[in-house]
């Protein structure tokens, strides 16, 4: 009961979020359905009339359908972007093989005997087609839409992740946050739309021959209409279009903290951090949440906003360990520490510029640094133990989990395995806390606001002041969670609110505050 109580709590909070989502998802794809219904049916007539085509056709079709969902949205990015245009048309190719095959199936499977007698009475092909052949073959057509349909409603939740809004947005930021409501307040509003729509479908299917001419031609203006849903809710955004990660959307040390503490209210984006630097560099964006040492951050020449408030906390990074394997292999920690104080905000900055950026091999980076830091050794012959190394999807951690590979297997006789891209900061605590991994790099900040849950009366007096944060961390975690923090490794990779360089310098906005005013002028204008 507490559950579905808090469910509800958090479905009232986010009511107006939730409907806007829900009524893009719908546009979106209505969309999608309405540009693969015209190709879909166009594609199905031409290959019942030339059949030769139809086992190439179909196969094409086909093969698209097996391309994993989230690829082809990568795909579809170098060529048009982020936002609407790729999504639409990873959704387009979706959907096409039901409808191009039912087509296919619906006009073939017509009685010979019908279209004879058709031909025999003087109409011409394309009266047979519109007047026989397309309202017999109908109800077949129709059950091709409505797997398409069902396909698309749930395919259309990973638009999220490239900016094309939907709700998604929901699902993928209560996957990094592991919040459960935020998963069910996007997913139980895309189950009952796939629901509903599939049985409005399902009876329409149920129509006599008279009201399905009717359907026939009146389906694509429905279509039409509910396609204009997707832009309604960008009507109401200002001309700076902001995009955050879904983590950053639900932390307090985010965008919670920036409606509270700034008092901002702007209509948002979600999208994956793998893509909202280049997105932001190309123009795409104009503000995202990003974080201070990622290497991006120089290759598009964007600039962090001056957080003249103080949300953010100092972001210290430090491996964060499970006290049993510490306990369980005593030559850990030193090994661990090694790197204390010896990566500051550049060379970080630097060698994550290489593997963003330069798409160096993370392993080649970290032993490279090694090496100049005179840290290197070969790993030794035997091995009498296992560690496991987690990273988050983050730039930082696909460096440090290989350096602290190299470490561990240099200078101890224990294996070292790294699982990175583990997603958002609750899961990899989660692992951590499970024994499914043995340590991963954290930040202070994080530590202190996302997972301790630190009353302001309390972190407000520490923010300022990073040893205090790291100290207060430190003694936390151990008590509560069994968890040990080691010695920071040097650098503080704050988050942030940035621009493009020469944007900021030209709107004059070089604080969050500033930025704010900004938005609060454009939405009077």
């Amino acid at each position: 009961m507490d559950e579905q109580l808090s469910l509800w709590a958090f479905v009232q909070q986010q009511k107006t979020k939730i409907l806007e989502q829900t009524v893009m998802h719908i546009g979106l794809t209505a969309v999608a359905l309405l540009l693969a219904i015209i190709a879909g049916v166009v594609l199905g007539i031409l290959i019942s009339r030339k059949p030769k085509l139809a086992g190439a056709t179909l196969g094409i079709a086909g093969v698209l359908q097996t391309v994993p969902s989230i690829a082809l949205l990568g795909f579809m990015i170098p060529l048009l972007g982020i936002g609407a245009k790729p999504a639409i048309a990873a959704l387009f190719l979706y959907a096409l093989l039901p409808i191009i095959r039912n087509t296919y199936t619906g006009l073939t499977s017509i009685n010979a005997a019908v279209l004879e007698s058709a031909y025999a009475v003087g109409m011409t092909n394309r009266q047979v087609l519109w007047k026989v052949q397309l309202p017999l073959a109908m109800p077949v057509i129709l059950a091709g839409i409505r797997t398409a349909t069902v396909i698309t409603v749930g395919v259309a939740t990973l638009a999220a992740y490239i900016a094309a809004g939907g709700l998604g947005e929901f699902i993928f930021g209560g996957i990094a946050l592991n919040n459960k409501n935020m998963i069910l307040a996007g997913a139980i509003p895309a189950a009952l739309l796939a629901l509903l729509l599939d049985w409005l479908l399902s009876r329409v299917q149920r129509l006599n021959m008279k009201k399905m001419r009717y359907v026939t031609f009146s389906m694509p203006l429905v279509i039409i209409l509910l396609s204009l849903l997707y832009l309604a809710p960008a009507t109401a955004s200002g001309k700076l279009l902001v995009g955050f990660t879904p983590e950053f959307m639900g932390r307090y040390d985010g965008y919670l903290g920036l409606r509270k503490v700034y008092g901002m209210d702007v209509r948002t984006v979600v999208i994956n951090d793998m893509i909202m630097y280049k997105a932001a560099g190309e123009k795409q964006l104009d503000v995202i949440s990003g974080s201070t040492t990622d290497g991006r951050v120089q290759a598009y020449d964007l600039v962090a906003l001056a957080d003249d408030k103080h949300i953010f906390p100092p972001y210290y990074a430090a491996p964060l360990v499970n006290k049993t394997t510490l306990e369980r292999y005593p030559t850990l920690e030193p090994v661990l520490n090694k790197l204390a104080g010896k990566i500051n905000d550049s060379l970080m900055t630097a060698m994550n510029y290489r593997v963003d950026y330069k798409k160096e091999d993370p392993e080649k980076v970290a032993k490279d640094f090694l090496i100049t830091s005179g840290l290197y050794r070969p790993a030794a012959g035997q091995r009498n133990g296992q560690v496991i190394i987690g990273a988050k999807m983050f730039g930082d951690g696909y460096v440090l989990a290989p350096m602290y590979k190299m470490l561990i297997e240099g200078y101890t006789q224990l294996e070292a395995v790294t699982k990175t891209g583990l997603g958002g900061t609750q899961i990899c605590f989660d692992a951590l806390v499970n024994h499914q991994i043995d340590l991963y790099p954290e930040y202070t900040g994080t530590g202190l606001l996302v997972l301790l849950k630190t009353p302001p009366a309390i972190s407000d007096s520490l923010m300022p002041y990073p040893d205090k944060v790291y100290n207060y961390v430190a003694r936390e975690f151990s008590a509560r969670f069994g968890l040990q923090w080691m010695q920071p490794v040097g650098f503080n990779n704050t988050y942030a609110l940035m621009m493009r360089r020469q944007q900021s310098y030209f709107l004059g906005v070089r604080t969050i505050s500033d930025l704010k005013n900004y938005l609060d002028k454009q939405r009077m204008l």
